[in-house]
């Protein structure tokens, strides 16, 4: 199959191993909390949909941070498939498979992972094109066990998986382990309520410690 992810998007995401997840109410502090996840060595957001002022603070990120790669996630119907592509997005992301949503990020030319977390939902996103999935709620639907044998069946597809949901520091070395795996999402970078009190220090602590994790899977993987 060929990915609808141009090559030079999947090495940059691949790379990045980890894609922090975050929620803005305040569209004014977003390029402060991307500079400080660059700062800890984290290159790579996914933006929820999910507050009113979300598709301004991807437009704020991609203005003034060109370093960070941000896309849109949460996105549910194909009316924020436009937004979010007009605010910049450089992919979307959603936790579930809607056809309609799939096919307007595919007329917009806007690199898209649905959500699955069965066999049967694969099959229908290898159907409509698509090779890279979000596989959610990771941890609650299984963990990394389950994905393991609901991959094994499309491996010779080259169908990549970004897990997300209820991974961290302690778990994150095994999912990014797995050769289906291209990248996983990481709510816990940015908490919400760091994000509010503005403690860009302590993001960026969590960032680096996630970086020096990253670094050592990596170490491993060439030895």
């Amino acid at each position: 199959m060929n990915s609808q992810f141009p090559p030079a998007l999947l090495n940059r995401i691949e790379s990045a191993a980890v894609i922090a997840v975050v929620t803005i109410d305040d569209a004014a502090t977003a390029p402060a909390l991307a500079d400080a996840l660059l700062a800890g060595g984290i290159d790579a957001m996914e933006l929820t949909l999910r507050t009113p002022t979300a598709l301004d603070a991807l437009s704020a990120i991609r203005n003034s941070c060109p370093d960070m790669l941000v896309g849109a996630g949460t996105i549910l119907t194909p009316d924020q498939v436009d937004q979010a592509n007009d605010a910049g997005a450089a992919f979307g992301v959603a936790p579930g498979l809607n056809p309609r949503v799939v096919q307007a990020a595919q007329s917009k030319n806007l690199p898209f992972a649905p959500g699955v977390t069965t066999p049967s939902e694969i099959e229908q996103a290898i159907e409509l094109g698509c090779c890279e999935l979000k596989f959610f709620p990771a941890e609650s639907s299984g963990g990394l066990p389950y994905l393991s044998n609901i991959a094994a069946p499309f491996a010779h597809l080259d169908i990549r998986f970004i897990p997300l949901g209820g991974i961290n520091s302690d778990n994150m070395s095994a999912y990014l382990n797995h050769e289906a795996v291209l990248a996983i999402g990481g709510s816990w970078l940015a908490p919400s309520e760091q994000i509010l009190s503005q403690d860009w220090p302590a993001i960026t602590a969590r960032a680096q410690s996630t970086r020096e994790i990253i670094f050592s899977i990596r170490s491993n993987q060439l030895q």
